[in-house]
């Protein structure tokens, strides 16, 4: 059930459109006791210990709000680790060529299922295996990147929730004309390695750069200290007035970094997740990862009893929130326009 409110932010200046949901907080509460309940009673009756496989392309420190609220939905529903689930954490590092390696790993501990990120992490669980069910938490665009059929009837092993970042870039993007009068370039950050993710996102991306009338500054960067550091650099060289980056987990893992950077070499940035904005960044618009993490032990919940991915359809993010930091502005010395004040969810003063 949705609970919160669905925003789009648009580039003409008017306000998003808004449409609520309601919800009985009684019957939230007794249909989330019934369900934990349940799961609780189907764990003591068969008395096995469930393994999750748990594949991400970062680092367990920049996942670990995410983890903990995949973890916190999971125990919810009456799944706890080390009672009656275990879950064997794989972490690439930052290094994406490492995911085959990770995921063949968990296969042949025969995980009961895999639980991976959105970019190339559920690609390499479903090379590794066409049998173990895989859920992802946010892959971009699924059905563009072969890992279903269609998201009503996913098919195969694979399903999920998708985080729409390849529409939202392009948002990202007219936000970013908006707020930075005169912006005439901007820079482009996104990993070395090209990833279908990535390339989906810059096709997107492109056209809408040149409608808009920008210069679209691509700029590759390793996502070290020295890499990042060389890529904010990059990007004042060719003097760019504002940057972006991929719709990326591994950038999220290095959020506090980059907003320091962004600060740094006076930058405004638009972010696709509030947890920038979280560390002192300057905006955010797109969905709630922490949100798509909980949802995701849902999936986990539903297989772990039996269902199949290939009947459960993916579900797409309703939930989209523009946020903006009126302080990291102050602190580049940028006037943000009222008109886009006006369309954000919520600022921060």
């Amino acid at each position: 059930m949705n609970t919160g409110t669905r925003h789009e932010a648009t580039g003409n200046g008017k306000n998003p459109r808004v449409i609520r949901f309601a919800f009985c907080p009684l019957l939230f509460a007794l249909s989330a006791m019934f369900l934990a309940l349940c799961s609780s009673a189907y764990a003591q009756q068969t008395g096995k210990i469930s393994r999750i496989g748990f594949l991400d392309p970062s680092t367990a420190s920049g996942s670990a709000v995410l983890v903990e609220a995949f973890r916190q939905e999971l125990s919810r529903l009456g799944w706890t680790e080390g009672k009656n689930i275990t879950i064997e954490y794989r972490f690439a590092a930052q290094t994406s060529d490492r995911l085959p390696e990770l995921a063949a790993e968990l296969v042949r501990l025969k995980v009961d299922l895999i639980v991976t990120s959105g970019g190339p992490a559920p690609l390499a669980a479903k090379n590794a295996t066409s049998t173990i069910p895989i859920v992802m938490t946010n892959s971009p665009d699924p059905v563009a990147e072969g890992l279903i059929a269609s998201l009503a009837r996913p098919g195969g092993n694979v399903t999920g929730l998708s985080g729409l970042v390849v529409e939202l870039n392009t948002k990202r993007l007219e936000i970013l004309k908006d707020a930075v009068l005169k912006l005439s370039r901007v820079g482009f950050l996104r990993t070395v390695e090209s990833t279908t993710a990535t390339d989906l996102q810059l096709n997107e991306l492109r056209p809408t750069a040149i409608a808009l009338k920008l210069k679209l500054e691509e700029i590759e960067t390793q996502l070290d200290a020295k890499g990042l550091e060389g890529a904010f650099q990059t990007a004042k060289q060719k003097q760019t007035g504002a940057i972006m980056t991929s719709g990326s987990r591994r950038f999220f893992a290095e959020r506090k970094r980059m907003v320091e950077l962004a600060g740094k070499y006076r930058l405004p940035a638009i972010y696709f997740e509030k947890g920038f904005v979280d560390e002192g960044g300057l905006m955010s618009y797109g969905t709630d990862l922490i949100e798509l993490y909980r949802r995701a032990a849902v999936y986990v919940d539903k297989i772990l009893k039996g269902a199949k991915p290939a009947d459960l359809p993916v579900q797409q993010a309703t939930k989209f929130e523009f946020i903006i930091n009126l302080k990291a502005a102050k602190q580049i010395g940028l006037t943000i326009p009222p008109r886009v004040l006006e369309r954000a969810n919520k600022v921060i003063k």
